[in-house]
C-alpha cells in the first residue's frame, strides 16, 4: 500500500472557470490528491493549467495526477496518471512513465477488471459510481458490498467515486475506500474548503468495528 494514496481525492470539474481557486480550496481543506481532468483540445491551455495545479499541489504536499493523458503527465512531471478503460493500456503507460509514477485505473463495478488492472501494474483502482452522479448520470453503479469485497481481495489502495459528498461519504470510507474522489461535492458546495475539510476528516475517524482509517 502506498501511504500517500489515502484521503480526499479532488477531481477538477469540467468548467475551467474558477478551477484553480477550487483546487486551492480543496488543498486548504486537506485534499491529499488532485486529479487534473480536462477534455478540451487546447493543448497549450491545458499544459499551462496543469502546470499551475501541479505547483499548488507541490506546495501543499499533495499528489497531482492527470486524467487520461500520459503525454501531459510526462511533460509537466506530474505524480501520475489516471486511466479509464478506453485510454492507454496500463502496461504502455508504465513503459512511458517509469516505475516511480502512479497509475490509477477505473474499474467501474467490475472486481475482475480490478484484479486485471493490478496484475498489469496499476498502483490503485477506482470503483464507481457509488451514488447517483450528476457528472456522469449514466455511469455504472458500484455498491458498498463491492467495495467490501474489493477491500478483502485487493492489495492496492482503492478509490471510490460518484456522487460522494461530505454527507454520504462515511459509509464509503467504512466499507474500505482508501480514497474518495469528489467533484461536485466540493465544486458545487457553498464553502468548498469546509466541504473538503469534512471529507478529509473521515479518514481519521474510528468506526464501530474498532478500525481506524
Amino acid at each position: 500500500m502506498n501511504p500517500r494514496l489515502r484521503g480526499l481525492y479532488f477531481v477538477t470539474p469540467g468548467n475551467a472557470a474558477g478551477r484553480l481557486e477550487l483546487v486551492l480550496a480543496a488543498l486548504r481543506g486537506g485534499a491529499r490528491i488532485v486529479q487534473y481532468r480536462d477534455k478540451t483540445d487546447d493543448i497549450e491551455a491545458r499544459r499551462r493549467e496543469a502546470d499551475a495545479i501541479l505547483a499548488l499541489c507541490q506546495r501543499a504536499g499533495a499528489l497531482c495526477l492527470v486524467n487520461d493523458d500520459v503525454e501531459l503527465c510526462q511533460a509537466i512531471g506530474a505524480d501520475g496518471v489516471h486511466l479509464g478503460e478506453a485510454d492507454a493500456a496500463i502496461e504502455a503507460a508504465r513503459a512511458r512513465l517509469g516505475a516511480d509514477r502512479i497509475i490509477g485505473a477505473s474499474c467501474y463495478n467490475d472486481l475482475q477488471q480490478a484484479h486485471a488492472a493490478v496484475a498489469a501494474g496499476a498502483d490503485y483502482v477506482a470503483f464507481g459510481s457509488v451514488y447517483p452522479s450528476a457528472t456522469k448520470p449514466q455511469a455504472r453503479r458500484a455498491d458498498l458490498n463491492l467495495l467490501r469485497a474489493a477491500r478483502i481481495e485487493l492489495k492496492v489502495p482503492m478509490c471510490a467515486i460518484g456522487g460522494i459528498t461530505a454527507e454520504n461519504a462515511a459509509p464509503v470510507v467504512a466499507a474500505g475506500a482508501d480514497m474518495v474522489a469528489v467533484i461536485q461535492g466540493i465544486s458545487a458546495s457553498p464553502d468548498p474548503e469546509a466541504a473538503a475539510r469534512a471529507l478529509q476528516a473521515l479518514f481519521s475517524a474510528t468506526y464501530l468495528d474498532g478500525s481506524a482509517r
